[in-house]
């Protein structure tokens, strides 16, 4: 019995000798001791892509970048003027750092891949100038193998498609897309398609005026609105409506009116807009077709009184009740510019739900959405004639004198700029509060007071 348990006793010693030696997989990152000399001197991070600049200190790719957009030009470690922002790639660091991060992958190191090469000015202009030169010819063949090359690069990284939108990508894009466009739609539908993808991000921030000019010509406004017509493919349609809105939002006023002339032009806009907008298939084409529509109704009297046939208003009502901020947002921002002409405030009169939708997304939503609301509601009611002063006594009878109070205490507090509507509002409500007011307390929970 003894020697059994002794043999027991040393079994259980080895077992839990074993326990407190750490395994390879379990050793703790802060036995690793990483050299200096491999980190950033900027983030401090272990270096994926060292480069050299002027001044002879090696970092890391993705930090001096950020360090050299962010408008800086000196050296961060020595302070001195950079001569240039050539970066020159660091290939033995590199190396270096590629052999200790394999060997320390047991402390939970991930190896280090090797850098993709960022494309080079001269690169992106080389393929600008055979694409210009495709377009000239028509030639599709040639002008698709210059598009992949530029969805290649652009998919190794951001630095590569900023080198190409300032390299005036966008622009020549645009150009190319004009000349296929004019040279027939329906035959050189696939080739646009391309050009619109490779042209879906390079919109942003904005689009230049040479942009615009290409992406404004009636050729370009056909095979776009062509795009939304025809029974293809979602992202297809998204891209197309996203660059009209970008066209309409990035030009000024006459290149801007002119675009909405020529669009408007196109025969059946109003009803692609429409059903997209009914249809809700997609948040982008939905907020986009919102903002179309409103440039649309904005500058032309006669898609304005076509969108209000259609019944646009009870639409935008229906909207901004089913749907999420961004979307309601741009209703209300419809509906108030329709609120500007007699027709569209006489369909508004006319809907049961107007007031209570309008005074229900006050201070709800978003302060963008409170401004639009109540800006809505101050032309109905300034505007309203003996016939319709109902829409008074509905607004003190949903709560509105209560939120336009609130309102301007907020305001008060100084996170809005102006007050001249809700003062107003509440003057031309005043006449008609007795005993009509009700309210909903749930609208208020959310409130911040100003004391």
């Amino acid at each position: 019995m003894v020697l059994g348990w002794r043999r027991r006793s040393s079994t259980g010693h080895r077992a839990a000798a074993a326990k407190k030696q750490p395994s390879p997989g379990n050793l703790d990152m802060d036995q690793l001791v990483i050299p200096k000399h491999f980190l950033c001197p900027i983030s401090l991070d272990l270096m994926k892509d060292p480069v050299t600049l002027s001044s002879g200190i090696t970092y890391d790719r993705q930090s001096i970048d950020t360090w050299l957009e962010a408008g800086n030009f000196k050296c961060p470690v020595t302070n001195q003027v950079l001569r240039n922002f050539d970066m020159i790639p660091n290939h033995t660091l590199r190396t270096m750092i590629q052999e200790w991060s394999a060997q320390n992958q047991r402390y939970g190191i991930q190896r280090v891949p090797t850098p993709r090469i960022p494309i080079m000015a001269v690169e992106v202009s080389e393929i600008l100038l055979s694409i210009t030169a495709s377009a000239r010819r028509v030639d599709q063949n040639g002008c698709l193998e210059c598009l992949q090359i530029i969805k290649k690069w652009a998919a190794e990284g951001d630095r590569n498609k900023r080198c190409i939108v300032e390299n005036g990508a966008a622009s020549v894009l645009a150009s190319a897309f004009d000349a296929f466009a004019s040279d027939g739609i329906k035959k050189n539908a696939g080739v646009c398609e391309e050009i619109l993808s490779a042209l879906s991000w390079m919109m942003f921030p904005s689009l230049d005026e040479e942009t615009q000019k290409y992406l404004g010509s009636h050729a370009s406004l056909d095979c776009l609105v062509w795009f939304l017509k025809v029974d293809r493919d979602l992202l297809v349609k998204q891209n197309s409506i996203l660059a009209l809105k970008e066209l309409l939002s990035n030009s000024i006023n006459d290149q801007n009116k002119h675009a909405v002339e020529a669009l408007a032009e196109i025969e059946g806009v109003n009803k692609i807009l429409f059903g997209f907008i009914k249809e809700k298939s997609s948040m982008t084409i939905t907020k986009s077709s919102l903002t179309v529509v409103f440039y649309l109704v904005s500058f032309s009297e006669k898609l304005r009184s076509a969108f209000l046939e259609m019944g646009l208003v009870s639409l935008l009502l229906e909207t901004i009740l089913e749907s999420e901020k961004g979307i309601t947002e741009k209703a209300l921002y419809v509906l108030d510019c329709l609120c500007d002409c007699k027709e569209g405030r006489e369909q508004a009169y006319a809907n049961a739900l107007t007031i209570p939708v309008l005074v229900k997304k006050i201070l709800r939503v978003s302060d963008m959405a409170t401004e639009y609301s109540i800006s809505a509601v101050w032309k109905l009611c300034k505007n309203a004639t003996r016939q319709e002063e109902r829409v008074l006594v509905e607004a003190l009878q949903v709560g509105a004198f209560q939120k336009l109070l609130l309102v301007l205490q907020v305001r008060c507090a100084g996170e809005y700029e102006t007050k001249d509507k809700p003062t107003e509002l509440l003057k031309l409500l005043n006449p008609y509060r007795a005993g009509l007011e009700c309210i909903e307390s749930v609208d208020f929970k959310s409130i911040k007071r100003s004391f």
